[in-house]
């Protein structure tokens, strides 16, 4: 089982927290070149691909 780890320092900036998961080498290759192929940082990728599956499984979203 996997806990949230937090920043222990507050940002100032407004930032949300990082989200840390473990994945394979190979898988964070994989993920990284879907990313570039795509345009966009590794990060931005995740964040849309996330947002594109709640909207298919029709989660409302803010």
């Amino acid at each position: 089982m996997s806990t949230m780890k937090r920043d222990t320092i507050q940002s100032k900036s407004g930032k949300s927290p990082t989200f840390q998961i473990r994945i394979t080498p190979e898988l964070k290759a994989q993920f990284e070149v879907a990313a570039k192929e795509a345009g966009m940082s590794l990060g931005n990728w995740l964040k849309t691909l996330g947002r594109e599956e709640l909207k298919r499984l029709e989660v409302s979203i803010r």
